[in-house]
Protein backbone atom coordinates (compact mmCIF):
# COMPACT_ATOMS: atom_id res chain seq x y z
CA UNK A 1 0.00 0.00 0.00
CA UNK A 2 2.80 2.35 0.69
CA UNK A 3 4.22 1.85 -2.54
CA UNK A 4 0.72 3.15 -4.27
CA UNK A 5 0.16 5.56 -1.60
CA UNK A 6 3.15 7.60 -2.35
CA UNK A 7 4.21 6.78 -5.52
CA UNK A 8 3.70 5.51 -9.25
CA UNK A 9 7.06 4.22 -9.21
CA UNK A 10 7.52 0.76 -8.75
CA UNK A 11 11.58 0.27 -9.34
CA UNK A 12 14.33 2.82 -9.98
CA UNK A 13 17.16 2.42 -12.56
CA UNK A 14 21.16 2.75 -11.60
CA UNK A 15 22.56 4.76 -14.33
CA UNK A 16 26.14 3.65 -13.14
CA UNK A 17 28.84 5.57 -14.90
CA UNK A 18 27.20 4.96 -18.43
CA UNK A 19 23.12 6.77 -19.65
CA UNK A 20 21.62 3.66 -20.96
CA UNK A 21 21.80 -0.37 -20.66
CA UNK A 22 24.75 -2.34 -21.37
CA UNK A 23 27.54 -4.24 -19.26
CA UNK A 24 29.96 -1.15 -17.96
CA UNK A 25 33.18 -3.50 -17.43
CA UNK A 26 36.32 -1.16 -16.52
CA UNK A 27 34.08 0.36 -13.33
CA UNK A 28 33.20 -3.17 -12.20
CA UNK A 29 36.56 -4.77 -12.63
CA UNK A 30 37.78 -1.51 -10.92
CA UNK A 31 35.13 -1.62 -8.30
CA UNK A 32 35.38 -5.64 -7.00
CA UNK A 33 39.39 -4.57 -6.47
CA UNK A 34 38.95 -1.67 -4.50
CA UNK A 35 36.05 -3.68 -2.71
CA UNK A 36 38.30 -7.22 -2.15
CA UNK A 37 41.04 -5.21 -0.98
CA UNK A 38 38.42 -3.04 1.13
CA UNK A 39 37.24 -6.52 2.87
CA UNK A 40 40.78 -8.09 3.53
CA UNK A 41 41.97 -4.95 5.09
CA UNK A 42 39.71 -4.48 7.32
CA UNK A 43 39.15 -8.00 8.21
CA UNK A 44 42.61 -8.72 8.61
CA UNK A 45 42.62 -5.21 11.02
CA UNK A 46 39.55 -6.72 13.06
CA UNK A 47 40.88 -10.05 13.42
CA UNK A 48 44.35 -8.64 14.77
CA UNK A 49 42.82 -6.51 17.30
CA UNK A 50 40.65 -9.68 18.20
CA UNK A 51 43.25 -11.89 18.94
CA UNK A 52 45.85 -9.86 20.77
CA UNK A 53 45.41 -9.24 23.89
CA UNK A 54 48.09 -6.51 23.89
CA UNK A 55 45.57 -4.54 21.57
CA UNK A 56 43.08 -4.25 24.16
CA UNK A 57 43.28 -0.75 24.42
CA UNK A 58 40.64 2.40 23.75
CA UNK A 59 42.87 3.47 20.60
CA UNK A 60 42.17 0.33 18.47
CA UNK A 61 38.83 -0.65 20.36
CA UNK A 62 38.11 2.47 18.11
CA UNK A 63 40.21 1.35 14.62
CA UNK A 64 38.23 -2.19 15.63
CA UNK A 65 35.01 -0.42 15.48
CA UNK A 66 36.00 1.99 12.25
CA UNK A 67 37.22 -1.38 10.27
CA UNK A 68 33.72 -3.11 10.82
CA UNK A 69 31.88 0.06 9.95
CA UNK A 70 34.06 0.41 6.94
CA UNK A 71 32.98 -3.52 5.96
CA UNK A 72 29.10 -2.77 6.25
CA UNK A 73 29.40 0.85 4.76
CA UNK A 74 31.04 -0.03 1.59
CA UNK A 75 29.25 -3.61 1.51
CA UNK A 76 26.01 -1.41 1.58
CA UNK A 77 26.70 -0.06 -1.96
CA UNK A 78 29.28 -2.41 -3.69
CA UNK A 79 27.41 -5.32 -4.57
CA UNK A 80 24.65 -4.00 -6.25
CA UNK A 81 26.57 -1.34 -7.91
CA UNK A 82 28.86 -4.16 -9.23
CA UNK A 83 25.70 -6.05 -10.21
CA UNK A 84 24.18 -2.80 -12.09
CA UNK A 85 27.58 -2.51 -14.11
CA UNK A 86 27.41 -6.53 -15.12
CA UNK A 87 23.43 -6.39 -15.81
CA UNK A 88 21.49 -5.54 -18.66
CA UNK A 89 18.50 -3.72 -16.52
CA UNK A 90 20.51 -2.03 -13.81
CA UNK A 91 17.21 -2.08 -11.70
CA UNK A 92 17.32 -1.87 -8.30
CA UNK A 93 13.80 -2.19 -6.35
CA UNK A 94 11.64 0.29 -4.31
CA UNK A 95 12.02 -1.24 -1.69
CA UNK A 96 15.71 -2.10 -2.13
CA UNK A 97 16.53 1.85 -2.96
CA UNK A 98 14.58 2.71 0.22
CA UNK A 99 16.66 0.03 2.62
CA UNK A 100 20.18 1.07 0.88
CA UNK A 101 19.36 4.76 1.18
CA UNK A 102 18.66 4.30 5.18
CA UNK A 103 21.59 2.10 5.98
CA UNK A 104 24.24 4.53 3.89
CA UNK A 105 22.99 6.95 5.50
CA UNK A 106 23.48 5.45 8.33
CA UNK A 107 26.70 4.11 7.88
CA UNK A 108 28.05 7.35 6.92
CA UNK A 109 26.81 9.79 9.66
CA UNK A 110 28.34 7.17 11.79
CA UNK A 111 31.30 7.51 10.80
CA UNK A 112 31.69 11.22 10.87
CA UNK A 113 30.88 10.74 14.57
CA UNK A 114 32.88 7.97 15.18
CA UNK A 115 36.23 9.95 13.35
CA UNK A 116 35.67 12.72 16.27
CA UNK A 117 35.55 10.10 19.47
CA UNK A 118 39.23 8.97 17.83
CA UNK A 119 40.42 12.26 17.44
CA UNK A 120 39.50 12.73 20.94
CA UNK A 121 41.03 9.89 21.95
CA UNK A 122 44.44 10.89 20.75
CA UNK A 123 43.77 14.13 21.87
CA UNK A 124 43.60 13.08 25.16
CA UNK A 125 45.85 10.29 25.29
CA UNK A 126 48.86 12.89 24.15
CA UNK A 127 47.73 16.34 26.09
CA UNK A 128 46.31 14.43 29.25
CA UNK A 129 48.24 11.18 29.53
CA UNK A 130 47.48 11.51 33.81
CA UNK A 131 43.73 11.29 33.11
CA UNK A 132 43.57 9.44 30.06
CA UNK A 133 42.64 6.36 32.04
CA UNK A 134 39.60 7.74 33.64
CA UNK A 135 38.78 9.83 31.21
CA UNK A 136 38.67 6.69 28.21
CA UNK A 137 37.38 4.18 30.67
CA UNK A 138 35.87 0.77 28.77
CA UNK A 139 32.51 1.70 29.48
CA UNK A 140 33.42 5.45 27.92
CA UNK A 141 34.47 4.03 24.79
CA UNK A 142 31.25 1.58 24.62
CA UNK A 143 29.09 4.74 25.04
CA UNK A 144 30.72 6.46 22.81
CA UNK A 145 30.59 4.08 19.82
CA UNK A 146 26.92 3.49 20.91
CA UNK A 147 26.14 7.08 20.65
CA UNK A 148 27.75 7.34 17.10
CA UNK A 149 25.69 4.40 15.86
CA UNK A 150 22.52 6.33 17.43
CA UNK A 151 22.94 9.86 16.22
CA UNK A 152 23.39 7.81 12.77
CA UNK A 153 20.19 5.72 12.82
CA UNK A 154 18.20 9.07 13.67
CA UNK A 155 20.41 10.61 10.90
CA UNK A 156 18.75 7.60 8.87
CA UNK A 157 15.28 7.73 9.54
CA UNK A 158 14.74 11.73 9.34
CA UNK A 159 16.34 11.65 5.47
CA UNK A 160 15.07 8.27 4.63
CA UNK A 161 11.77 9.55 5.88
CA UNK A 162 11.97 12.73 3.94
CA UNK A 163 12.93 11.69 0.98
CA UNK A 164 10.81 8.40 0.25
CA UNK A 165 7.52 10.67 1.46
CA UNK A 166 8.22 12.46 -2.00
CA UNK A 167 6.11 10.92 -5.01
CA UNK A 168 7.87 9.48 -8.23
CA UNK A 169 5.37 10.22 -11.12
CA UNK A 170 7.16 8.13 -13.74
CA UNK A 171 10.97 9.27 -14.24
CA UNK A 172 12.50 6.46 -12.38
CA UNK A 173 16.64 6.33 -13.99
CA UNK A 174 19.12 7.62 -10.97
CA UNK A 175 21.92 8.93 -12.44
CA UNK A 176 24.12 7.37 -10.09
CA UNK A 177 25.66 4.02 -9.05
CA UNK A 178 23.87 3.96 -5.82
CA UNK A 179 20.44 5.55 -4.13
CA UNK A 180 21.36 8.44 -2.80
CA UNK A 181 19.47 11.89 -1.66
CA UNK A 182 19.64 14.19 -4.22
CA UNK A 183 19.57 12.23 -7.29
CA UNK A 184 16.28 10.65 -5.55
CA UNK A 185 15.05 14.03 -5.17
CA UNK A 186 15.82 15.16 -8.82
CA UNK A 187 13.24 12.37 -9.94
CA UNK A 188 10.59 13.51 -7.55
CA UNK A 189 7.39 15.58 -8.94
CA UNK A 190 6.91 17.02 -5.38
CA UNK A 191 7.87 20.33 -3.83
CA UNK A 192 11.53 18.67 -2.61
CA UNK A 193 12.48 22.65 -0.97
CA UNK A 194 11.38 21.32 2.36
CA UNK A 195 13.71 18.06 1.53
CA UNK A 196 16.49 20.17 0.53
CA UNK A 197 16.95 22.36 3.40
CA UNK A 198 16.53 19.52 5.93
CA UNK A 199 19.31 17.59 4.07
CA UNK A 200 21.48 20.81 3.77
CA UNK A 201 20.31 21.34 8.13
CA UNK A 202 20.77 18.01 9.13
CA UNK A 203 24.24 17.32 6.92
CA UNK A 204 25.97 20.59 7.79
CA UNK A 205 25.35 20.28 11.37
CA UNK A 206 26.55 16.93 11.26
CA UNK A 207 29.73 17.93 9.69
CA UNK A 208 30.51 21.32 10.95
CA UNK A 209 30.34 19.70 14.78
CA UNK A 210 31.97 16.48 14.12
CA UNK A 211 34.91 18.50 12.13
CA UNK A 212 35.17 21.02 14.64
CA UNK A 213 36.20 18.35 17.26
CA UNK A 214 38.25 16.83 14.81
CA UNK A 215 40.10 20.14 14.06
CA UNK A 216 40.31 20.87 17.38
CA UNK A 217 41.68 17.81 18.64
CA UNK A 218 44.87 17.74 16.23
CA UNK A 219 45.58 21.75 16.68
CA UNK A 220 45.89 20.51 20.23
CA UNK A 221 47.91 17.41 19.43
CA UNK A 222 50.14 19.36 16.61
CA UNK A 223 50.92 21.70 19.24
CA UNK A 224 52.21 18.77 21.84
CA UNK A 225 54.39 17.22 18.94
CA UNK A 226 56.22 20.66 18.15
CA UNK A 227 57.26 20.63 22.43
CA UNK A 228 59.31 17.30 21.13
CA UNK A 229 63.24 17.79 21.60
CA UNK A 230 63.79 14.87 19.12
CA UNK A 231 63.92 15.85 15.57
CA UNK A 232 63.34 12.22 14.78
CA UNK A 233 60.61 11.72 16.59
CA UNK A 234 58.93 15.38 15.51
CA UNK A 235 59.51 13.74 12.25
CA UNK A 236 57.60 10.37 13.47
CA UNK A 237 54.25 12.09 14.65
CA UNK A 238 54.06 14.67 11.83
CA UNK A 239 54.37 11.51 9.82
CA UNK A 240 51.28 9.86 11.32
CA UNK A 241 49.35 13.03 12.06
CA UNK A 242 49.77 13.96 8.33
CA UNK A 243 48.82 10.65 6.76
CA UNK A 244 45.22 10.60 9.48
CA UNK A 245 44.25 14.51 8.82
CA UNK A 246 44.90 13.64 5.19
CA UNK A 247 42.14 10.91 5.30
CA UNK A 248 40.22 12.87 7.42
CA UNK A 249 39.94 15.95 5.07
CA UNK A 250 38.82 13.62 2.22
CA UNK A 251 35.93 12.14 4.01
CA UNK A 252 34.66 15.23 5.35
CA UNK A 253 35.72 17.76 2.44
CA UNK A 254 33.73 15.21 -0.25
CA UNK A 255 30.45 14.78 1.91
CA UNK A 256 30.60 18.31 2.66
CA UNK A 257 30.51 19.20 -1.02
CA UNK A 258 27.72 16.65 -1.45
CA UNK A 259 25.59 17.19 1.09
CA UNK A 260 26.32 20.33 3.37
CA UNK A 261 25.59 22.69 0.12
CA UNK A 262 22.57 23.54 -1.27
CA UNK A 263 21.79 20.60 -4.32
CA UNK A 264 22.03 23.15 -7.16
CA UNK A 265 25.18 23.91 -6.20
CA UNK A 266 26.84 20.37 -5.40
CA UNK A 267 24.82 19.57 -8.83
CA UNK A 268 27.95 21.70 -10.66
CA UNK A 269 30.62 19.09 -9.49
CA UNK A 270 31.03 15.77 -10.81
CA UNK A 271 29.01 13.71 -7.86
CA UNK A 272 29.62 10.41 -9.01
CA UNK A 273 33.40 10.78 -9.10
CA UNK A 274 33.74 12.29 -5.64
CA UNK A 275 30.73 10.02 -4.35
CA UNK A 276 33.55 7.37 -4.87
CA UNK A 277 35.69 8.80 -2.58
CA UNK A 278 33.96 8.23 0.67
CA UNK A 279 32.16 5.27 -0.45
CA UNK A 280 35.38 2.99 -1.86
CA UNK A 281 38.22 4.82 -1.33
CA UNK A 282 38.41 5.70 2.22
CA UNK A 283 37.14 2.50 3.66
CA UNK A 284 39.82 1.34 1.76
CA UNK A 285 42.42 3.66 2.89
CA UNK A 286 41.94 3.24 6.65
CA UNK A 287 43.33 0.24 7.88
CA UNK A 288 46.22 1.29 6.14
CA UNK A 289 47.01 4.84 7.23
CA UNK A 290 45.48 4.67 10.66
CA UNK A 291 46.66 0.84 11.86
CA UNK A 292 48.22 -1.25 9.44
CA UNK A 293 51.34 1.45 9.49
CA UNK A 294 51.23 1.48 13.10
CA UNK A 295 54.52 -0.89 14.87
CA UNK A 296 52.60 -2.46 17.36
CA UNK A 297 49.78 -3.77 14.49
CA UNK A 298 52.66 -4.97 12.39
CA UNK A 299 54.22 -6.53 15.67
CA UNK A 300 50.96 -8.38 16.39
CA UNK A 301 50.63 -9.40 12.86
CA UNK A 302 53.87 -11.16 12.50
CA UNK A 303 53.53 -12.79 15.78
CA UNK A 304 50.36 -14.18 14.31
CA UNK A 305 52.02 -15.47 11.05
CA UNK A 306 54.67 -17.29 13.18
CA UNK A 307 52.02 -18.88 15.13
CA UNK A 308 50.21 -20.16 11.85
CA UNK A 309 53.55 -21.70 10.40
CA UNK A 310 54.50 -23.57 13.60
CA UNK A 311 50.77 -24.71 13.42
CA UNK A 312 50.87 -25.95 9.98
CA UNK A 313 54.72 -27.27 10.82
CA UNK A 314 53.30 -29.58 13.32
CA UNK A 315 50.40 -30.82 11.20
CA UNK A 316 52.71 -31.71 8.63
CA UNK A 317 55.14 -33.73 10.77
CA UNK A 318 52.28 -35.68 12.51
Amino acid sequence: MREWNHTAVMEFILLGFGNGPGCQMIPSVLFLVIYTVTVLGNTTLVLIIRVNSCLHTPMYFFLMNLSLLDLCFTSTITPKAMASFLSGSKAISYNECDTQFFLFCLFLATEGFLLAGMAFNRYTAICNPLLYPVTMSKWVCIQMVVGSYICGCVNAMVQTGFTFKLQYCGRNEIDHFFCDGPPLMSLSCSDTYVNNLVMFTLCGLIIASTALIVLISYIYIISIVLRITSAEGRHRAFSTCTSHMLVVTLFYGTTAFMYAQPTWLSSLYPRKAVSVFYTFVIPMLNPFIYSLRNKDVKEALGSMMRKKKVFFFFQLTE
